[in-house]
């Protein structure tokens, strides 16, 4: 049987997500991060239970299929307080467009602001096609390449 995405992407709080929402959420990070990509750094954060932090996801029959995060920075990083990042899409559903249709709410909402993002060097045409540019000199992280990007902010 195939799965299905919901057409609603989900965006909730710390304190909204329920546990199962939240276990589904680990459950797809941890496939992606740590299992595909072999990460060896901490995913989870303080910043997944900040007040100002959101979680966006699309969900199928088999649970969780795309996942980012929107943090509040309090440190702004070359000139923006807001950042997102943590996009992972399950990889049965890659290739579905499903990073695409999780970035453009968090644009849409927030496009007026400076933001920011850590891009892994092969994903950067993904996050031009929304505006963001390369910034700053690359750079290797849980021995991934990696590229900052920022979009400017704009004026209505």
């Amino acid at each position: 049987m195939l799965s299905r995405v919901v057409d609603q992407i989900v965006m909730k709080s710390w304190a909204e997500l329920t546990k199962d929402e939240f276990f589904e959420i680990a459950q797809l990070r941890c496939e992606v991060f740590f299992v595909e990509q072999r990460v060896d750094v901490q995913d989870f954060d303080d910043a997944d239970r900040a007040a100002d932090t959101l979680h966006l996801y699309a969900r199928d029959d088999d649970g969780v299929a795309a996942y980012l995060r929107v943090i509040g920075l309090a440190e702004p990083e070359f000139g923006a307080s807001r950042a997102f990042g943590r996009v992972a899409v399950r990889k049965d559903r890659r290739g579905e467009g499903l990073a695409k249709r999780l970035i453009a709410p968090v644009v849409e909402r927030w496009g007026s602001e400076a933001m920011v993002l850590h891009s892994q060097a092969y994903i950067v045409p993904l996050y031009e096609a929304f505006g963001f540019e390369v910034v700053g000199e690359p750079y290797v992280e849980a021995g991934i390449p990696h590229r900052s990007m920022l979009r400017a902010a704009t004026s209505g």
